[in-house]
């Protein structure tokens, strides 16, 4: 890899960032990997960050896996979506980790998923596995903040996951729960389990758990973007 140096300081505000996000459009991963002195992986199996960190690069985010935004001094996340040939996502989008302890007084105004979804930078990106990943193309970019239906719908969701965390109704929770917000177990293997609450208020342990938003939200959000 070339030098850090050579890579895109953060942008300093926000039509900066646009405008460097809509320089990316259309152009393929293997270019987009030469421009910064990478290697395009065969597939993202074992690489499954790679896109996502190859755009981050490009763009200049600096909170790479720290809990904080992507453009933390723009008040902007960062979310790649991978679609398909129609613009459809093709997969559910992580928000953040599920809180599973230590959640009394927690608000949805002062809960990490809203602070995610404040402002979010959605960046399109081909998906269909037939296409190699190296001649994958990124889409135009979409910068959006929820409306106040989307806000309140979010916050439903958001309050019915966090009620059955606290109640000790973890292990209960499925897809199927929320809307538009959705909880599912978020672990590299079956061991890597963490602390939750049970029924009885017991401490119990289970894998840990993330915030996903369903592609019954990001497929309409799209499409209105882009008319589809």
């Amino acid at each position: 890899m070339n030098s850090p140096a050579l890579l895109p300081t953060p942008p300093r505000d926000e039509a900066e960032l646009l405008q460097r996000a809509q320089l990316l459009a259309g152009q393929t991963f293997a270019a987009l990997a030469a421009q910064l002195g990478l290697a395009v992986p065969a597939n993202l199996k074992r690489d499954k960050g790679w896109v996502g960190m190859l755009i981050e690069l490009h763009l200049g985010a600096s909170a790479g896996s720290k809990a904080e935004q992507d453009f933390a001094h723009l008040g902007i996340e960062l979310k790649t979506i991978p679609v398909d040939a129609q613009g459809k996502p093709l997969e559910t989008t992580f928000v953040c980790v599920a809180p599973l302890t230590g959640n009394s007084g927690v608000t949805w105004e002062t809960s990490h998923v809203r602070h995610k979804l404040a402002r979010v930078l959605w960046i399109p990106i081909e998906g269909d596995r037939a296409l190699p990943l190296a001649e994958r193309r990124v889409g135009s970019p979409l910068l959006w903040h929820p409306s106040e239906e989307e806000d309140q719908q979010l916050r439903e969701d958001w309050e019915e996951l966090m009620d059955m965390i606290v109640l000790g109704q973890v292990d209960r929770i499925t897809a199927r729960h929320g809307a538009w917000l959705q909880i599912r177990p978020k672990a590299a293997n079956s061991k890597a389990l963490t602390e939750a609450i049970g029924e009885h208020g017991e401490p119990i342990m289970t894998l840990p758990r993330g915030f996903y938003l369903k592609k019954s939200f990001t497929g309409p959000l799209l499409a209105r973007h882009f008319l589809l």
